[in-house]
């Protein structure tokens, strides 16, 4: 009888154990799995920004181009050239 208490206990001892790492593993899965979104989003958001720098870098690009091109239109609205006495356009 009481090697029957004994193996019982035993067994009781063994599917706590057991309970207890299976406990841990799945608290350091949620971790990793953590961690892996938080390096996702990371990624997402350095990607995010180069995108964004590389849409402000056209824009200012573009913002340059009409200023040119306002600079070179006189009041009149059209390009301003300069003949030479021969008649060709500088």
């Amino acid at each position: 009888m009481q090697a029957v208490k004994e193996k019982l206990h035993d067994m009781s001892a063994m599917r706590k154990a057991k309970a207890d790492a299976k406990a841990e593993e799945k608290g350091e899965k949620e971790l990793a799995k953590a961690r892996v979104e938080i390096a996702h989003e990371v990624r997402m958001a350095r990607e995010a920004e180069a995108e964004m720098e590389l849409h402000v870098a056209k824009a200012g690009e573009k913002a340059h181009k009409e200023i040119a091109k306002h600079n070179d239109t006189g009041a009149t609205g059209a390009p301003s050239t300069t003949t030479t006495p021969t008649g060709s356009i500088i």
